[in-house]
């Protein structure tokens, strides 16, 4: 739970650049919404929502190259753009390996089976681009320091540790080349096999769809459901002008559910977080959150708002996902029929009306408020009851951090006496610092003397673990930083 925590902050950065795309992006295809539709754009007007739509779009549709450096600098140790490095290194090399072409020269018969080729197809997702991040700051976690043979020196501490990355990148490329395909086979063949179920296998479908966006495994059942796979193909029939006098199936039901749980199930979550946040937060909370429930209201784009808090709080996730499969089903039964060419916002609700398929698509002023009241209450009781670490409810550790007081102004002497409380410097092995503490690695704890390192002046101490010390001093914590670097 801890390392989902910390990949959860470690994303926060790369998810702070998504809601001014979502923006711009719904702006943009209200403005010419023949970007999503098909047609020749024409007009100022359209010419400008064009602009908008590949704007915000440069940054969407490389969502997954955002995780990799935001992932791998936001989890290194102190933070080094070496880690960023390493893993762009290790995406590069892993979606290489791994692309299509590849992967087919290398084993021929993969281009015969049309999952397997699609599989690969899907590999430059944000899961891979998280894998590479979590692999480039590890890495430099821990071979940051290595030491070389003198033959060997120039590629010595940070300098070998993209290197490592690619190595290590190179295993899981092997390793993925025979379990990526299989488990795509394997959903491939769960959504084959709940396509019978009717309304109750359009909820698990649309459950599964939501709870395999971060790993961007949910590409399997979608070709199931919404492409001719198997022979379904909703989305593709829907658009087509059919019915479903033509089909076997109630056509648009596997589309449908996802109407209500965007356009209004995201605002109302949203809502939630807001209020839900702590005070003196709650702006932050409102700019990360509200612009993605803006974004998801009018064009049907998620990821701003999901990847927000998928692992902060998974748990709640795995309850967002829950509540779509139960909308599905609702919207199912009730016959409320919209589909999309791009996703399920109001953009998509607007221009599929028309198309023969549709019916009752005047229902979604009962069910989107109903998304909209149930999101906003079933977020709000899972946030307050199991305390939940959402945008605006992160531990206030920094925060109250801040307001330590350094009780001596001289940071050499500081820097001293603490590197004496740690044990002389050839017991400190690593020295960083975040906003306000001084973050080290030793040898041997027992030589640690917590209350020579208080007697510095410093705010308290922390041992995380037998060979983690942690000195709190402040906002003054990156002078002391530079002095104790210059002691070491």
């Amino acid at each position: 739970m801890k390392f989902l925590q910390k990949l959860g902050k470690s994303l926060m950065l790369p998810v702070a650049c998504l809601p001014i795309c979502g923006i711009l992006m719904g702006i943009g295809y209200a403005l010419c919404p023949e970007t999503m539709q098909g047609g020749e754009v024409s007009g100022f007007l359209g010419m400008v929502g064009f602009f908008l739509v590949k704007a915000g779009g440069a940054l969407i549709d490389n969502m997954a190259i955002l995780f990799v450096i935001g992932v791998g600098v936001g989890m290194a140790d102190d933070h080094d753009g070496t880690a960023g490095l390493a893993a762009l290194a290790s995406w590069l090399m892993i979606t290489n390996l791994l692309s299509t072409g590849t992967v087919t020269t290398l084993m021929p018969k993969i281009a015969d089976d049309i999952n397997k080729t699609l599989a690969f197809n899907k590999i430059a997702n944000p899961f891979i681009g998280i894998l590479a991040g979590v692999i480039g700051a590890m890495c430099y976690n821990r071979f940051k320091s290595t030491q070389l043979p003198n033959w060997m020196s120039f590629f010595s501490g940070k300098r070998c540790v993209a290197i490592i990355s690619g190595v290590v990148s190179i295993v899981t490329s092997a390793v993925l080349l025979f379990v990526w395909p299989v488990v795509f086979g394997v959903l491939i063949s769960i959504g084959q096999g709940i396509v019978g179920l009717g309304p109750v296998g359009a909820g698990i479908y649309a459950f599964l769809n939501r709870l395999l966006i971060p790993t961007g495994l949910h590409h399997a059942l979608n070709n199931v459901f919404w492409f001719d796979t198997i022979g379904l193909g909703d989305l593709t029939h829907f658009w087509a002008g059919k019915t479903s006098a033509d089909v076997s199936w109630s056509l648009g039901m596997y589309m449908s559910g996802f109407f209500p749980c965007m356009m209004f199930g995201i605002p109302g979550a949203a809502l939630a977080m807001i209020h839900t946040a702590k005070e003196g937060k709650k702006k932050v909370a409102i700019g990360l959150v509200a612009s993605a429930a803006v974004c998801a209201f009018v064009c049907g784009v998620t990821e701003p708002f999901e990847f927000a808090f998928m692992f902060l709080a998974p748990v709640l996730y795995v309850i967002y996902a829950l509540l779509y499969g139960i909308f599905t089903v609702i919207v199912s039964l009730v016959g409320f029929r919209a589909g999309f060419s791009f996703s399920a916002g109001a953009t998509d609700l607007v221009f599929s009306a028309s198309l023969p398929a549709a019916a009752n698509t005047w229902m979604i002023l009962i069910l989107g408020p109903a998304a909209f009241a149930v999101f906003y209450v079933v977020f709000r009781f899972a946030i307050v009851k199991f305390n939940l670490k959402t945008p605006g409810r992160e531990d206030d550790d920094v925060e109250a951090e801040k307001s330590a007081v350094l009780s001596n102004s001289d940071y050499a002497q500081v820097a001293s006496i603490i590197l004496e409380g740690l044990g002389g410097k050839a017991n400190v092995t690593s020295l960083d610092n975040c906003i306000t503490r001084l973050r080290m690695e030793i040898k041997d704890y027992t030589l640690v003397d917590e209350k020579k390192i208080k007697s510095a002046g410093i705010a308290g101490v922390m041992r995380p673990g037998k060979t983690s010390v942690q000195v709190i001093v402040g906002t003054k914590v990156q002078f002391v930083a530079d002095e104790m670097k210059k002691l070491l």
